[in-house]
């Protein structure tokens, strides 16, 4: 499929602007986390594989790196879903949202990348600006919440890495049904250990999670990852943060704390000034 950088960047904002719902939904749902992850994972990788069969996009799962992305994906689906149940939906998506901190990591590791000191600093920055969304008064499951919201930070990076190294559609395609598969099955198992009460509401919450806020914009995130790099990826990505708490504050009235605010801008503008600076350097 022939698609150009500035199209692919559009279908990444659109995928990011559709994956911002999802804290309001995950909200609205009475559901166990794992319920909610292993329904809407599952409904996901359907509608990847019907897609790939109306497309002629094969399984490609020789490739070791289809295999590393999806369990990037699977890790971030549990993770995040688990996150928004236990702590605020905004503290969820921007802890999750320092995965460009991540990616630098994974490269100077493993990729041989040397980061200057303005670089060094921002990741200080960054840090404490983390920090700050601990000072607010957290139950224990709050606190668990912010740190599993910061370890699916870590796995998107490793989603986003392994993505953008995959050679065609097929193999990214098909890293998308691996991790949905594998959300779907850590998650499904909870269906008898906590039945879901059925609703309107719940059935039509489930749906729109399992079409719109993760079939669709995933087969977005497939086509545009390879035509962008993964910090452009990750930069674009930086629209869920921006909306998820709005839906989330205008529907359920949820707000995030005072120092979890101010650490949260800190975090989104470090983060997003650092990835500007770098695509410009890139050019």
């Amino acid at each position: 499929m022939e698609i150009h950088e500035r199209k692919a960047m559009l279908l990444m904002c659109l995928c990011a602007f559709l994956w911002s719902i999802g804290g309001l939904f995950i909200k609205l749902l009475p559901w166990h986390a794992a319920v909610i992850c292993g329904l809407r994972s599952f409904i996901a990788a359907v509608i990847i594989l019907v897609y790939m069969r109306c497309t002629g996009c094969r399984l490609a799962l020789k490739n070791p790196l289809v295999w590393l992305s999806g369990l990037g994906l699977m890790g971030t689906m549990l993770l995040f879903v688990f996150a928004n149940k236990l702590t605020t939906s905004a503290n969820a998506i921007v802890l999750q949202s320092t995965s460009p901190l991540y990616i630098m990591v994974i490269a100077a590791l493993f990729l041989g990348a040397r980061y200057s000191r303005r670089e060094l600093v921002m990741v200080g920055i960054v840090m404490a600006g983390i920090t700050l969304f601990f000072f607010d008064q957290l139950t224990p499951g709050g606190l668990l919440g912010n740190l599993l919201a910061l370890l699916s930070g870590l796995t998107m990076a490793l989603m986003y890495t392994a993505s953008g190294r995959l050679p065609d559609d097929s193999s990214s395609m098909s890293a998308l049904v691996v991790g949905h598969l594998g959300a779907a099955l850590a998650g499904l198992p909870f269906l008898l250990l906590s039945p879901p009460a059925i609703t309107p509401l719940s059935v039509a919450s489930i749906l729109i999670l399992g079409v719109f806020q993760l079939g669709i914009p995933y087969i977005l995130y497939a086509i545009a990852v390879r035509r962008c790099s993964p910090l452009s990826c990750s930069l674009i990505g930086m629209i869920e943060p921006l909306f998820n708490p709005v839906w989330v504050f205008l529907v359920v009235g949820e707000a995030p704390g005072f120092f979890a605010f101010i650490g949260g801008i800190i975090v989104l503008a470090t983060v997003t000034l650092w990835s500007i600076s770098n695509a410009k350097q890139a050019v």
